[in-house]
């Protein structure tokens, strides 16, 4: 559990930056035009701006952050966004949080919702798509939580994990600035950390291949991860694995390896195949 072992005496405000980028890749095969234009459909149902904001809400909650305000928007053809404001402690007046709280989210309905914490935010954007030719289709989600003070984003790592069906990870975490002790003494990080799978639940873990790459000198920290094991049924998109002949299924599963592979190692390996 992410936390400062003992309160530091400072000389004024915590105002170190603890920055976590979050994305996550969930692949899914489907073959015809048709399959596919319902596969966006149904990310855009499943992932709009009312559920991302619901989502983002319980981040806040998690980190122990208040919010501010909020933004949403959902688009045309696809994806959606939303951007909160949070605090380190409360705001006087602010009845945001129990708005949140109580599934009220609707109540703050309008164009754009723009969220924001004091000096700090929670971001997410969604982008659904599918490849021209291979029958795979894509859904990324990028969450940003940039957070000021003693609260850290690390705390909501196997949270946002769990919300989404999460093929292949990239979290990337920072911590920017410093701070000063009473005796004027420059304080660049305020807590221990050699890894980010640290901070990632252990059984988690288990069901992915990870790796670092770690700038401890600047306090910057980079994790990769991607599922070992396919369960094909859940990779394919209003179909059901019994109607897909035994050699199809091989097919299909060397094509979401290939399209996980490349995402996970940022490179088109496989680009001369297709």
């Amino acid at each position: 559990m992410f936390g400062l072992k003992k309160k530091l005496a400072l000389y004024g405000f915590n105002n170190l930056t603890k920055s976590l980028s979050f994305n996550i890749y969930d692949v899914s095969y489907a073959k015809s035009q048709k399959e596919k234009k319902e596969y966006i459909e149904y990310i855009d149902e499943q992932y709009n701006s009312d559920r991302l904001t619901q989502i983002l809400c319980n981040v806040t909650d998690i980190i122990g952050a208040h919010i501010l305000n909020i933004s949403k928007q959902d688009y045309d053809p696809q994806g959606a966004s939303v951007n909160i404001l949070i605090a380190e402690g409360a705001v006087a007046g602010d009845n945001l949080d129990a708005t949140c709280n109580q599934g009220k989210l609707k109540q703050l309905k309008s164009e754009t919702i723009h969220a924001h914490l004091n000096k700090s935010h929670v971001t997410v954007h969604t982008y659904p798509e599918h490849h021209p030719d291979n029958a795979i289709s894509t859904f990324r989600v990028d969450i940003d939580v940039s957070t000021c003070g003693e609260i850290s984003p690390l705390k909501a790592l196997d949270y946002l994990i769990d919300s989404f069906d999460s093929d292949i990870i990239t979290i990337d975490y920072k911590v920017r600035g410093f701070t000063r002790d009473l005796h004027g003494k420059k304080l660049f990080i305020d807590h221990d950390i050699r890894s980010i799978q640290d901070y990632i639940d252990k059984e988690t873990l288990k069901h992915y291949d990870a790796i670092d790459i770690n700038i401890f000198q600047a306090n910057t920290f980079h994790t990769k991860m991607m599922i070992k094991e396919i369960n094909l049924q859940d990779y394919l998109f209003n179909k059901d694995v019994e109607d897909v002949s035994p050699k199809k299924r091989l097919e299909i599963m060397d094509l979401l390896r290939k399209e996980m592979t490349e995402i996970f190692s940022g490179m088109n390996i496989f680009q001369e195949e297709n």
